[in-house]
């Protein structure tokens, strides 16, 4: 049984890996993973039906912990794929007070087709909910002509959105700092207007004052569907509570490609104590 599943997984990873190819070029990151896939899986599958034919040659102490292995990296994927999964279909909410749109690359020719869905997103966002403010979060790479908040600044001007509804963060250069620095510049923004409102208040006569909790302020992140979960976690780790995720559309034919890669990445980002 192990020896067919493991041979249709390794066709069907090569296949996957032709498909992303002649779709998107050799150029998109991580597509290597699918060659290892398509490898790893051949060869346990040359082990399963090995160690079927020839019970006697392959001890135990080599069986039993390959298996334990495989088993185990599956059981993480599979935990990992759901929350990746549950956080794209979340559930947006409108009216927020700040919206951090996270950054994706930036051609000479233009934008990539992963950032404008993003945009167009935020621009239907900003639409519906007018008094949010937009923070439009990502730096300049080696390979980028402009940092990528001044091309959705300009992208989102395009599309009526009002400059003073729009701020730019154009230092960050991963997912960590896109929230570290926006995060920063929304205490920034809060402070500013406290400040300004107690300036703006006058003198309070003296007397009883009932104490009132101040409001929270409420953001939202808004990244690609594959993205939402691994957004969410840093920025709560970063103790920005209750954040709530907006999904974009991301391309059908890599949605798969995109979700394994996130799947690395959430790891990686665990492991560095990030999320």
């Amino acid at each position: 049984m192990l020896t067919w599943i493991a041979g249709i997984g390794a066709a069907l990873c090569l296949a996957y890996y032709v498909i992303i190819v002649v779709y998107a070029g050799f150029s998109v990151s991580f597509s290597w993973f699918w060659l290892a896939a398509a490898g790893f899986l051949s060869f346990l599958a040359w082990g399963s039906r090995y160690c079927r034919l020839h019970p006697r040659k392959v001890p135990l102490w080599v069986t039993v912990p390959v298996m334990t292995f495989v088993a185990a990296a599956f059981v993480i994927f599979c935990i990992v794929e759901a929350c990746v999964i549950v956080g794209s279909v979340s559930a947006e909410k409108p009216g927020l007070d700040y919206v951090i749109v996270l950054g994706a690359k930036v051609r000479e020719q233009g934008i990539s087709n992963s950032l404008r869905k993003r945009l167009d997103k935020a621009a239907e966002y900003s639409r519906r909910s007018p008094g949010t403010v937009l923070i439009l979060s990502g730096g300049q790479g080696p390979d980028e002509p402009v940092p990528e908040a001044q091309a959705m600044y300009e992208y989102l001007l395009g599309q009526g959105i009002l400059p003073t509804r729009l701020v730019m963060e154009p230092v960050s250069a991963s997912t960590v700092e896109n929230i570290a620095y926006s995060q920063l510049i929304i205490l920034q923004t809060e402070q500013g207007k406290r400040d300004a409102a107690v300036r703006g208040g006058g003198e309070v006569a003296p007397g009883p004052y009932l104490q009132v909790e101040e409001k929270p302020v409420q953001i939202g992140i808004l990244t690609s569907n594959y993205h939402v979960f691994r957004a969410e976690m840093i920025a709560k780790k970063r103790g920005m509570g209750d954040i709530h995720g907006i999904a974009s559309e991301s391309d059908p034919v890599l949605f798969v490609h995109l979700c394994v890669r996130e799947c690395a990445a959430i790891l990686k980002d665990r492991l560095m104590g990030n999320m």
